[in-house]
């Protein structure tokens, strides 16, 4: 029985009644995504691969609690960032983790195209790792804010913090990196 064309609210029907093959497809179609999201938190591969895990064994444990099906993947991807919050504060390690490891790829024939691409994919590396030099708290927020795509409100409840000082935060957090970032800028 294929399940690759069923809608995920059809998938989490079947995964309320237990069926593991249903899991076993949420599992594919969301795992590199919420695996993203807690390497960025965590900075450790193996970490935000437990991490990972950990978060969907308890989202299949708890998808009674899921009000609305069709927002499953926001509600999934909560519970990673959650676990991995919870995570980093519970061991405390710091590790700075290069983001060499991210390939981008382009396939064009199109000389100029791929010299722009690469110009552009420079520049995209040096800030993802200036982020990474940030204090953790900078670094966690604008993670949230500009990569995750999180509004100061949701970040606020996430990080358990006011809503002004969320704001303030991600400001700080800019300035810091629009200073760190001055010194590579290009005349």
């Amino acid at each position: 029985m294929s399940l690759t064309h069923q809608h995920i609210e059809e998938l989490i029907s079947l995964c309320k009644s237990g069926n593991q093959l249903a899991q076993l497809e949420i599992y594919n179609r969301y795992h590199k995504a919420m695996f993203n999201v807690a390497y960025r938190i965590a900075k450790d591969r193996f970490e935000a691969e437990d991490i990972m895990q950990e978060a969907f064994l308890l989202a299949f444990t708890k998808l009674e609690s899921l009000k609305d099906t069709a927002t499953f993947g926001a509600w999934l991807k909560r519970i990673v960032i959650n676990n991995s919050m919870h995570h980093l504060k519970k061991n405390s390690k710091f590790e700075s983790t290069s983001f060499d490891d991210v390939k981008y790829k382009i396939e064009s024939e199109d000389p100029e195209i791929s010299i722009d691409y690469e110009f552009t994919n420079l520049r995209a590396k040096q800030v993802l790792d200036t982020l990474n030099t940030l204090k953790e708290s900078y670094r966690i927020t604008l993670t949230l804010h500009l990569i995750e795509g999180y509004d100061y409100e949701e970040i606020g409840t996430i990080l358990n913090i006011s809503y002004a000082n969320c704001r303030t935060t991600i400001s700080r957090a800019k300035e810091s990196l629009r200073q760190k970032l001055q010194p590579l800028a290009t005349p």
